[in-house]
């Protein structure tokens, strides 16, 4: 049947080749998940109609049977009675009835044998649905573990890039030259004294020349009186 082509088209190994190939394989998936799920609503529908088509045939034959069976009685019943002519309408009637009987076993046993073969494929398309669910799971967390990979490797390359080498080289030669221009400073300071500054080392000196002098002195005069 036409309904179920799709489930002979689409199989896990031409789903897995096309997969291959797609280049968003997850997208591919959920547009396959929903046309089978399309697909599997109009075949339950189909397979419902031909469980109710196998009923009817099946109420069909049993009642038949059961006609002929009640005319067959109501035959031997008239000729009991004394009623042939009844009798043979009865049997005339139990023909037919057998006879419908079997034309309506015959289409039931063909509808019920239709029925069973949807219902198997059905099955099947539920069952690949179901791995198509599966294998979308999977998918997914392979892509998101392939994204998260590919954004932890860029990072790392940056990490470990020329570029971001050479700016650290920059900052570290600022740093250098920062420390360079304080040194210079410090000492421009150092050597810019005012005139005051030298005076005062000046009278510093001469004080402690007097200190010395005065300890000569007297290191002298105790020498003098030893």
């Amino acid at each position: 049947m036409a309904l179920f082509k799709r489930l002979r088209d689409i199989t896990m190994a031409t789903v897995n080749d096309l997969l291959d190939k797609a280049e968003d394989p997850v997208k591919m998936v959920n547009q396959f998940i929903r046309d089978m799920e399309e697909d599997i609503g109009e075949a339950e529908v189909a397979v419902a109609k031909q469980i109710a088509i196998e009923k009817r045939f099946l109420e069909q034959r049993d009642e038949a049977a059961s006609l002929a069976q009640k005319r067959a009685e109501q035959a031997e019943k008239a000729l009991e009675l004394g009623n042939e002519e009844l009798a043979k309408k009865a049997l005339q009637d139990k023909i037919e009835q057998q006879s419908h009987y079997e034309t309506y076993a015959a289409e039931y046993d063909k509808a019920k044998a239709m029925a069973d073969e949807l219902r198997s494929k059905l099955g099947e398309m539920k069952d690949e649905l179901l791995k198509m669910k599966s294998k979308r799971e999977m998918l997914v967390a392979r892509a998101d573990a392939a994204k998260v990979q590919k954004q932890i490797n860029h990072t790392m390359g940056s990490f470990g890039s020329d570029s971001a080498a050479q700016g650290f080289a920059r900052m570290e030669e600022k740093v250098n030259q920062l420390e360079a221009e304080a040194q210079a400073s410090s000492e421009l300071r150092g050597s810019g004294k005012s005139l005051d500054d030298e005076f005062k080392k000046l009278q510093g000196d001469t004080e402690l020349d007097k200190e010395l002098a005065a300890l000569k002195a007297k290191m002298a005069e105790k020498k003098a009186n030893a």
